[in-house]
Order: C-alpha cells, then structure tokens, then sequence
C-alpha cells in the first residue's frame, strides 16, 4: 500500500507505577508463549495476495508473506526485509535491482529464490484479478531473474515510488511450486516467509499464528502466538472487547466508543494516532450511468456536508476531508473547500438545469454492510444530497465480497469506500484512486492527470512532486470521479498487560502483530 513524512501523532496513554524494577518490565516466563488475541472488523478477502487489495487482508499479509523491502514503524524510506540490499541502475529511474538474503526457506523447506521473486510479480500482472494490487504496479515492464539471488525489475517509465510499492502487500513472495501462474490458490493454506505461519484459517471467524522459526529477515524477533480473531461489525468488535473476549481490539471500533475511550482507565492501554486512511465517496462516471455528465457530479459536491457526516454519524472522531490526498501528506490542499466551500442547493439547481436533465436524478448508492458505520452515513449522505428534490437517492447495502465486486464491474452509480494508504507518499492516492484503470473503477479517466501522475513520480525527492499533485487535486476536484468525505484518526484499545498496540497502525501500512507483548 508509500518519499515524504506522513505527519504520525502517536500517543500512546500507558500507567506508569513508580518504583517498578526493571526487571518487571518483562515478560513472565509463563506469558512467554501465551496467545494474543486481537480483534478486528478487516475481514480477509483472499489469501493469496495476487486475489486481494484491502485493509484486512494485507493487515495478515505483513504478517505471513515476506516483500523484498518493509518499513521501519513511522518509517520513510523501505529498509531491505528479503532482500540484503535493493536499488536503482543506472540513470532514468528505470531499472531496479535486489539481491536476495541468504538462508530464507519457505515452509516446505525449500530455499527461497530470485525465481520465486520474479513468479510473485509476474502472477499479479498476469492474474489481474477486479480485486487484487495489479494497478499498482502499473510502471513495471518485466522482471527477470540474473541468478539465484538476483532479481531485477526493468520499468516502462520512471518511477521513483517503485520500491514504495514493492514494499506493500503487492510484493509478497509466494512459493512458484505451491501456487498455480494464472489463477489464484483456492485452499486457506499459505505459503509465506514471514515473521508468522498460518497454521489454521477459518473465514471471517478467526486465523491463528505461531512464530514462523526458520524466518530470515530485517526483524530481530518473531513474536508471541497471535489469534486473529474477525468480527462482522464495530458493534460486535465492541461487544468482544467489553466481554473480555480479545486482548487488543482495532479496525474498527464504534465511534461512540471511541469518543469515550478512557486513558485514566486503569484496566487498558489506549493509542489514538492520525491516520493517512480516507474515506470517499466515489462515482461512476461511465456513460450508462445518470452521474455521467460531469455537471450532474459537481451538483452532487455542493451538497455534501463533511462537518455534519464528522459531528453527527462518527461523534468528531474523524476529521472532514476536502481533497483527494489526506492532511499530513507533502501535497495535500484544500481543492473540494476551494471549489465547492459551503452547502449550496441553489449552485446544485444551477448545475443540473444547465446539464438538461429530470428532476429528481435517480441513481443508486451502495456501501459495505457490517463495517464501521456505512448505514448511517449513507443515510445521512441520501438525506443531504436529495435536498431540495434535485436528486432521489436509492441505498443499498452489500456484503464485503459483492461490494467489490459490483464496484469493479460498474453495478452502481455511487458508492463509499474507505482507503487505507498503502505507502507514506502522495502517490499512494494517486494513480489506484484516479489514474486510467483505477482500482475503485470509476470509469473516470483524464490524460492531463495520468500525466501529471506519471510527471510525480520522477523526482526521488518527493517534495519536488507537491506541484503535480496540486495540479491532480485541481483536475479531480473540477471533474468529480470522486467526493472526498473524511480522514481517520485510529484507535487501539489493549489490555494492561499487553503492549505494542502503537505499532499497529500508522502510515507505512504494516500490521506488527510480532511487536505486541505479555508485560
């Protein structure tokens, strides 16, 4: 899912005992092994990651799959996982090579390779699954493998975010003798490297972790025993927690839960941190939609009210976003405030008498059923844009998997969707969400900001790249593929005796169960 600073509040609100030896600040022998169980509502989508581009199951990902590279917690630049070192050939940012670490073996016992490497990617270009990462890696020509260790990328065009990516879930190495070239593994097995192996899958209930020994990597350790255990709704999650059924609970709890979160409490540990995660409203701008015409879009982004979507439905825990790339992101601006700067039902009746069509325009809205809290906001949503009776707004509500599937293949003509930043950088909002072939299926495409994107990601010095992406803001903002509707800020919630929880989240998009621990 990444070189500038995302600006990562982390406060992490922990008892401190006066007089406490050293010594105890250790685990006890008999915590040693004992079992973490963390709760979610990021339900796994696939296994294998050529099948899966969401926050759930490259959250496990991180965890079972090696990548060439990974990032250091609030980390910039990747640092070599699988790889001994990786980098760039050459002038023109085109042709990016790694050695791989010696001594990695997959579970089979057999060792890892520079072919390995190169099927991994290979098969994500060649699956290109609706739903899986293949967009992101929309710069890479071909790979080849020199030798046993060396494994070189050769690029269509400049790109300096390639190691970014090659860092996130999209890179994970699979064993080529455990999954088939054009289709995606079926079984719950995996077949990773990782700090962890999978030893029992069951979907949406649970996913068990031991400490994967034979791991080689940039890690110093391999964690306790983790359970996973997933949840169909914050409600649910909240629920868990209270019952004291998991030890740490994340992604996503109820806002009114969240808004309560008490740090005195001495029975918990609670993290709040910003996080580069964003929520938008996307449209679809195919022409055998009603929100084809571009005026019919714009009439829609003068009746959004973020402030009130933040105040009422998420209890002020998110913040209301205005443009297509969160605060804290070197090239974040304010373009939907410039545009569209208060709630206006006489602009919107301008727009739609002007684009010529019946009043109410009807379209259809879908969300995620079970997640977060996407039936109040799609209530609130349907509320505020039939306003004055220019639209008539039909919601619906899907279970994750037809979700996706039904905005890859353009079924609805609005949908909200949260994105979860895959790297540190601009760029992670860029090409995935508004490129030609964006991973949310839009329809849209401008070769102004395909160029501007392509333009971006030249400069290693990614404050360079600021200028192109207020430029994509602008172009986004007056073509309307997408209405941005707020940003996160992310909560852990543990037990007191387990820490870490602050390691779990923050901008670089890694899900460090090994860093969680029995104080």
């Amino acid at each position: 899912m990444r070189s500038v600073r995302m600006r990562i509040l982390v406060t992490l609100l922990v008892l401190a005992v006066v007089g406490i030896g050293g010594w105890q600040l250790l685990p006890s022998q008999e915590n040693k092994n004992k079992t973490i169980t963390v709760g979610t509502t990021d339900a796994v989508t696939s296994l294998d990651p050529a099948g899966a581009y969401d926050a759930g199951s490259w959250a496990l990902f991180s965890n079972v799959f090696q990548s060439l590279l990974t990032f250091e917690p609030d980390g910039v630049e990747p640092v070599p996982d699988a790889a001994k070192s990786c980098g760039f050939q050459g002038s023109g940012l085109k042709t990016y090579q790694c050695t791989l670490r010696e001594g990695i073996t997959f579970p089979s016992g057999r060792k890892m390779t520079a072919e390995d490497v190169k099927y991994s990617f290979d098969r994500v270009k060649k699956i290109d699954s609706d739903v899986g990462p293949a967009p992101l890696f929309s710069t890479l020509g071909s790979v080849t493998a020199d030798n046993a260790t060396t494994v070189t990328f050769h690029l269509s065009s400049s790109d300096a975010t390639f190691p970014l990516k090659v860092a996130t879930g999209a890179g994970s190495i699979v064993d080529k003798d455990k999954y088939p070239a054009g289709a995606l593994r079926k079984d719950s097995g995996v077949d990773g490297t990782g700090p962890y192996t999978l030893t029992s899958y069951t979907k949406d209930k649970k996913a068990d972790l031991a400490p994967y020994k034979s791991y080689q990597g940039y890690l110093s350790g391999t964690g306790r025993p983790v359970e996973l255990r997933y949840y169909a709704d914050a409600q649910k999650l909240s629920s868990a927690w209270q019952d004291k059924e998991v030890d740490v609970a994340t992604r996503t709890l109820p806002p009114s839960m969240q808004a309560e979160l008490n740090p005195s409490d001495p029975n918990q540990r609670v993290t709040e941190s910003d996080s580069p995660e964003t929520r938008n409203l996307y449209l679809n701008t195919r022409a055998n939609s009603p929100l084809h015409d571009v005026r019919v879009r714009r009439a829609m982004a003068w009746l959004v009210n973020r402030e009130e979507l933040a105040a009422t439905v998420y209890k002020g825990t998110v913040d209301p976003l205005y443009s297509l790339i969160p605060a804290g992101i070197t090239g974040h601006t304010t373009s939907f405030f410039d545009t569209y700067p208060t709630q206006s039902v006489k602009k919107a009746r301008e727009l739609l008498t002007q684009a010529g069509v019946t009043l109410p325009v009807r379209f259809t809205f879908g969300y995620g059923k079970k997640r977060g809290s996407g039936a109040e906001e799609a209530a609130a949503l349907k509320k505020q844009l039939e306003a004055g009776g220019l639209f008539k707004v039909d919601v619906q509500g899907y279970e994750w998997t037809d979700f996706q599937k039904r905005w890859a293949a353009g079924k609805m003509d609005a949908w909200a969707v949260g994105w979860v930043g895959d790297y540190p950088d601009a760029d992670t909002f860029g090409s995935p969400l508004v490129g030609t072939g964006s991973t949310l299926s839009t329809g849209y495409s401008n070769k102004v900001v395909d160029s501007l994107i392509l333009d971006s990601q030249q400069y290693p010095d990614r404050s360079r790249a600021a200028n192109d992406f207020r430029d994509i803001q602008a172009d986004v903002a007056a073509d309307v593929p997408l209405i941005p509707l707020w940003q996160r800020k992310e909560y852990v919630v543990s037990v007191e005796d387990v820490g870490g929880g602050q390691y779990l989240t923050d901008a670089t998009g890694v899900f460090r169960l090994w860093r969680l621990n029995w104080i």
